[in-house]
């Protein structure tokens, strides 16, 4: 786009000129918090980490310095497509760091309150979030690398199919997820006529009630924490992207900067502080408390 004096107008690709000083700050926030969860990760011998916490963490550096580099050159097209395609698939991977944890965290409360194994839950939502990636990319990179308005409107298109796949993933997995913590506080598993028990020597793990300790609830608070603020920047690019690439709310910088990076980032951290090394592990006592423990309850045909 050229401006009246047939020079080329700076604010033409973003509608603004990206904020150094928010490039800066997010990109040194994602560089330390990607950082301490690869020490994280291999102290806690976690390694699923690596290819979703992390993986988020250095493709949102990618993508941030793609915004910092068009502070200093907002006419260049190569920054503009790194941070097109890279803040559009970045949070992909960290969602499906909480699919694994959540599925952990079905193993050390009970899989008898849940409607799919720990192990479905991680394939099938996870398969879902690797589709929902691809798509985002796909269209990131079409509207990158388009050579006109059309073309770019296309790729808008894709990624905006991809980010409507992604929301309902998150809210399927919350919807079960909510079940699941109803269906533990009250006792009511989802075969009924199955004995719950608190002792490891049940026959099956479905059989198992593990007891919600204060970090298994702090991991819950956490899952729900990051999920809520990834949902949150799922709905904004949402609507960002159905408003077009000339729509009051793309062109508007605070919008990106609070409703995506520093979603986001409450996101990451969130991981980092209240991480599944730590809250998952289980203690000897826990261990020894649910190994002699009694019966729970007998349920309905018992």
């Amino acid at each position: 786009m050229s401006g009246n004096n047939g020079t080329v107008d700076p604010t033409s690709q973003y509608g603004y000129i990206p904020s150094r000083s928010a490039a800066l700050i997010f990109l040194s926030l994602f560089a330390i918090s990607t950082l301490v969860h690869s020490a994280q990760a291999v102290r806690y011998r976690l390694w699923f980490i690596f290819p979703t916490a992390v993986l988020c963490g250095v493709i949102e550096i990618l993508g941030w310095s793609g915004r910092l580099w068009s502070s200093f050159s907002p006419i260049a097209s190569t920054p503009f497509e790194i941070e097109i395609t890279c803040t559009i698939i970045a949070p992909t991977p960290l969602l499906a760091a909480n699919f694994v944890i959540f599925g952990r965290l079905i193993r050390r409360l009970g899989a008898g309150y849940s409607r799919l194994s720990p192990r479905l839950y991680t394939i099938i939502f996870t398969t879902c979030d690797v589709v929902s990636l691809v798509v985002q990319g796909l269209g990131g990179g079409l509207a990158a690398t388009a050579s006109d308005f059309a073309g770019a409107n296309r790729g808008a298109n894709i990624m905006l199919g991809g980010i409507v796949f992604q929301l309902i993933v998150i809210i399927a997995y919350a919807i079960c997820a909510i079940e699941y913590f109803v269906r533990y506080h009250k006792h009511a598993p989802v075969s009924y006529g199955i004995k719950i028990r608190d002792d490891k020597s049940a026959a099956s793990n479905d059989a198992v009630r593990g007891t919600f300790t204060p970090k298994l609830r702090l991991m819950s608070y956490g899952l729900l924490f990051s999920t809520t603020c990834l949902f949150i920047r799922a709905v904004y690019r949402i609507i960002e992207l159905a408003g077009g690439w000339n729509g009051r709310v793309i062109h508007t910088q605070v919008y990106f900067n609070v409703l995506d990076g520093a979603m986001v980032i409450l996101a990451i951290y969130t991981a980092n502080f209240l991480h599944p090394g730590i809250l998952l592990a289980q203690t000897e006592d826990e261990t020894r408390s649910n190994s002699f423990s009694m019966p729970l309850q007998t349920m309905e045909g018992a």
